[in-house]
Parts: C-alpha cells; sequence; structure tokens
C-alpha cells in the first residue's frame, strides 16, 4: 500500500517521498512515521540532533551517526557503514524525533552500536543496489532448492543483499536448532558472497512478507507494529471471545496481536463486576455464574436445581440476567448472613419479546435486481398490417 500521491498521481511529491510517483521503497507505508516537527523552524543556536533513522527492506530500521558538514532530509538515499563494505538505505526520520525513537529502542545517542552515515548514495551506488535488488527473487528460489537437497528443517523465508553486493542475509524461520554449516559453503559458492544466516520468529516473518488480514486491512506487523508483546488465551476470555484457534490465529500461525488492542478497556470494566466464582444464595436455590455481558452490564445466572440436575446441565433458557449492581447486593446480603428471596427483587422477569427480524420485501439482496428485464409485449401483432410509408413490394 503506497502512499496516496505515489500511488494514483504521478508528477506529485508526497511529504517524505521526493520520488515524483515512482516509488521504490518496497511500499512507502511499512512501519512509517510522520515528522511532525519537521515543519516546525528550528531555534537558533540549536544543536540539530546528529542522528538519523534509516529504512532499508522490509519492516528493518536502523539508527546512524550523522557526519558534520552533510545534509539530509527524509527520503533520501544514503551511503551507510555496513559489515563489511557499505549499505543504502533510505532516511525515514531526522532531527528530534529520532532521538525520541533512540530511547523507545534501549539505545543511547553516546551508543557505540550506532554506526555512521558514509554519503549520500552516488548515481553508481544506487545503480548497484537496485541490481542487488532485482537478484533477491533469483538468489530466494535458488536457496531454497539447496535447502531441499540437504533436507534441512528450516523455511527460508526472504533473503535481503547489502547495498554494495558483498554480502546477503538469509532469513529463515526453524523449529529446532539447524547446522547450516554445509549450507553456508553451498551458498557461497553458488552466489559468491558473504552469508548471514539470521533466525527470526513467526510474527517477523509475517511483518517481513506483509499480507492482508481478516479486517481487510494490510498486517499491523507491516505497516505499523514495530514490537510484539505477548498474546495469551486470555486476552480472548476476558472479552468473552470463543477459543476457536482458527477464529484467533493471525496468517503467521500465532494469536493475533490486536487481541491485547482492547484488552485495558475490557479489564477496567471488569472492575466493577462481581467474582463470578461467588456463587448467588437465594431462597430459591444457589445460583451459579454461566455469562458475564460487558456492554449491557449483565450477569447471566442459573440455579443448580434447575433441568440437568447442576449448573453446568442447566438449559440456557433457564439463565436468568442479572444486573452487577444487584449481584454485587446479593453477594454482600450473603456475606452479612442473609438471603433475598430471589435473584431479581421483582421475580423473575417477563419473557424475552422476539425482535422482529429483518424481511427482504423489495428484494434489495438480489444478485440480479439491477439487471434490466425485457418487457413481455402481449399484443398480437395483425399478419396484414403493415407501418405507414411502407408498400409490399
Amino acid at each position: 500500500m503506497g502512499c496516496g500521491s505515489c500511488s494514483t498521481v504521478k508528477g506529485t511529491t508526497s511529504p517524505g517521498c521526493r520520488n515524483n510517483g515512482s516509488c521504490g521503497t518496497s511500499g512507502c507505508n511499512k512501519l512509517s512515521v510522520f515528522n511532525w516537527l519537521g515543519n516546525m523552524e528550528s531555534i537558533p543556536g540549536a544543536i540539530t540532533f546528529n542522528i538519523a533513522e534509516i529504512h532499508f527492506k522490509g519492516t528493518r530500521k536502523e539508527f546512524f551517526r550523522i557526519p558534520e558538514g552533510l545534509e539530509i532530509k527524509e527520503g533520501d538515499l544514503v551511503a551507510v557503514e555496513g559489515n563489511p563494505g557499505h549499505d543504502i538505505g533510505r532516511v525515514s526520520l531526522t532531527g528530534d524525533l529520532v532521538r525520541l525513537q533512540i530511547r523507545k529502542k534501549g539505545l543511547h545517542a553516546d551508543s557505540p552500536e550506532i554506526k555512521n552515515i558514509y554519503r549520500t548514495a552516488r548515481p553508481g551506488d544506487i545503480e548497484k543496489w537496485e541490481e542487488a535488488r532485482s537478484a533477491e527473487a533469483n538468489t530466494l528460489q535458488r536457496s531454497k532448492a539447496i535447502i531441499s537437497k540437504l533436507n534441512l528443517a528450516m523455511k527460508l523465508s526472504d533473503v535481503e543483499y547489502q547495498g554494495d553486493k558483498k554480502k546477503a542475509v538469509f532469513y529463515y524461520t526453524a523449529d529446532q536448532r539447524v547446522d547450516f554449516r554445509e549450507l553456508i559453503k553451498r551458498l557461497a559458492e553458488e552466489f559468491g558472497v558473504r552469508i548471514e544466516m539470521k533466525q527470526i520468529g513467526m510474527r517477523q516473518e509475517a511483518g517481513r512478507l506483509g499480507g492482508i488480514g481478516d479486517c481487510g486491512r494490510e498486517l499491523c506487523c507491516s505497516t505499523w507494529l514495530s514490537n510484539f508483546k505477548s498474546v495469551t488465551t486470555n486476552s480472548a476470555r476476558y472479552q468473552n471471545l470463543s477459543l476457536n484457534p482458527a477464529r484467533l490465529a493471525g496468517q503467521c500461525g500465532k494469536l493475533k496481536c490486536c487481541l491485547n488492542y482492547e484488552l485495558d478497556v475490557y479489564l477496567d470494566a471488569l472492575k466493577n463486576f462481581p467474582d463470578t466464582s461467588v456463587p448467588l444464595r437465594t431462597g430459591r436455590g444457589t445460583a451459579i455464574h454461566q455469562k458475564t455481558d460487558i456492554f449491557k452490564r449483565l450477569v447471566w445466572y442459573s440455579f443448580s436445581n434447575a433441568a440437568g440436575g447442576s449448573a453446568e446441565g442447566a438449559a440456557s433458557d433457564n439463565w436468568i440476567p442479572v444486573p452487577v449492581e444487584r449481584a454485587q447486593r446479593i453477594i454482600l446480603m450473603n456475606k452479612q448472613g442473609t438471603t433475598p428471596a430471589d435473584l431479581l427483587e421483582g421475580g423473575l422477569p417477563p419473557a424475552p419479546v422476539k425482535e422482529p427480524d429483518y424481511e427482504d420485501v423489495v428484494g434489495q439482496d438480489s444478485l440480479t435486481r439491477m439487471d434490466k428485464k425485457k418487457r413481455k409485449n402481449n399484443k398480437r401483432r395483425n399478419p396484414h398490417h403493415r407501418p405507414q410509408g411502407k408498400e409490399k413490394k
């Protein structure tokens, strides 16, 4: 998914792109960051931050130190320090916002891990970088064939060449430890570059490859999500979601990261709900919790002497919706040694009235509703009648 100007209107330039309609960033929105301080004038005499954020292939971003006298801006291609040689990346963020990003990653501005920017990319650097990028797909296919011949229990997901084409990083996933010493020899002989094997997780693999989620949008891990928090089935339980692995798992095979997005709101709402493990003792019997409706603030209970002889076997039509305040009041009464006559103050609620369902009365759900139908002409034509002005010859 590219930015609006690059994907729709050629001849225009979006902020931070500077490709003038021919986007070459492998997706403008791969963990993009909007510099909301970019249009602000710098304070006279203030020292600008000398570290920039550089974006490489996929979701890989690293920080590099800007040498004195070099002026760069978002969207510029720069040659940075590699191991060995140099690499080519695109500047994704500069200025004081980089200071916040470094702090977010747990780094320090004086850290020796931050390498240097050499220069702005020259035409020769860009030409060699594009040549390396075009060779990645072929390298990936040939490497998969070599792995298949060696019968290694690993999955090769992506290949990334360094900007000078002296080094190639192979990203793979594996459930167990893999001995790829023979594989590295084969790959070095095949491609004539330095080989680096890098194991990544399932979520990192999905972020690099990208895709469309069940929501119809691009995967969060490939567009904006930079840190992966642990997701457990408790996140689904608190939100009253069915524990269906096919619905809860994402394309990476793990639980969806979006299960954590609204979890804090549900946890705050559940603080005012009664403890579901505490039964309610009433004059009618003991009621045990069955279901919680957070949105309507209702807690459903059923009596242990209901149909089936136990609360677990009670039919759903015997469940009684109790307001949260009423359930908390009954628990307090039970602690004080008293029991109410029933779960509800006015007895059982009236039978629920079934709301009228949607009915397609005009046929707007028909797939052929917009097709034009030919009108039938019921009038019989007179065989002896001829239009005026025409005579039989």
